[in-house]
């Protein structure tokens, strides 16, 4: 039994090697198998962990100019991963096939081909800025904001690294443009929004949060709805990135339908309640100064 079951154990991990696609097979965090990256993601929550008691005690940071220029830098990175991911998609020729919504996976022949590594090159960057973004939860945790580290935020941000180590290792090309230039472009937009409002001044002028959220939703639904189509078109990609994908892109509209409705719908049923017993005791009382005062002047 445990020798069948260690047999099995090393046949898996050999698939797994003869698999990987061979353009990042030897590139820094995806060379032979994810601990590293799992590391990475335990050092994380160990600072989700610790890091609110370790502040406990201790002024919260500032940091309002470090802020405004890690967010500005996130939007540039952004705008340039957004472009230059369509951009050699396009060069590559995804979008002029009898097709355009079934980008097909190259295996082993992609790493001869430049266009393909243009893509894949500027795919790993998006990857290794998924650790970068950690910084947003380690700025809460400096900054003393220990409520805007909900579940949802820990979760996608440690999730999504390993995600894309998935997708880096074994499918770093064609349907896997669509997720992250989408991303990338709600970044830009996200990020933005996280600059302006570190400066005080500029905080009550920001009125489009909420629509953040609602682009968020937008982006996790095209997703879902390009890798659903990619699976009943058979589009060539592999089947373990479309079922990876689509669970993910679910939980994500999961999570992110349920904040959006208690942040904000739920707040504005609460806040039209309060409305409505203000007007029913704005009339009640008007009925009754009016009365008052009506006599009082006829006195």
């Amino acid at each position: 039994m445990k020798m069948g079951l260690l047999e099995e154990s090393s046949r898996f991990y050999e698939w797994t090697k003869e698999t990987k696609d061979p353009r990042t097979r030897n590139w820094f965090l995806l060379n032979d198998n994810p601990i590293y990256v799992i590391l990475i993601v335990l050092a994380y929550y160990f600072i989700v962990w610790q890091g609110p008691k370790f502040m406990k005690n201790r002024k919260p940071y500032e940091l309002q100019t470090f802020m405004i220029i890690y967010n500005w830098f996130l939007v540039i990175l952004s705008a340039y991963m957004t472009f230059e991911i369509v951009y050699s998609s396009y060069l590559i020729g995804y979008f002029s096939t009898s097709n355009p919504l079934c980008a097909k996976y190259k295996h082993s022949e992609a790493y001869k081909d430049p266009k393909e590594m243009r893509l894949a090159n500027v795919l790993y960057i998006y990857f290794l800025s998924k650790i970068l973004e950690f910084m947003d939860t380690f700025l809460m945790i400096m900054r003393k904001k220990d409520n805007q580290i909900t579940y949802l935020h820990v979760y996608h941000h440690s999730s999504i690294l390993i995600v894309w180590w998935i997708v880096m290792t074994y499918m770093p090309g064609g349907q896997s443009w669509m997720s992250s230039s989408m991303n990338c472009l709600v970044h830009v937009v996200m990020y933005a929004y996280y600059a302006l409002a570190a400066i005080p001044s500029m905080r009550s002028k920001l009125w489009w949060k909420k629509y953040i959220t609602k682009f968020q939703l937008t982006q996790f639904t095209l997703i879902l709805l390009h890798t659903l189509q990619s699976a009943f078109t058979r589009c060539d990609f592999p089947k373990i990135g479309e079922y990876m994908l689509t669970l993910y892109m679910i939980s994500m509209l999961v999570l992110f339908g349920n904040f959006y409705i208690k942040s904000y719908n739920l707040r504005q049923m609460e806040k039209a309640k309060k409305d409505g017993v203000k007007l029913s005791n704005g009339k009640s009382n008007g009925h009754s100064k009016g009365h008052t005062n009506g006599y009082a002047k006829l006195d």
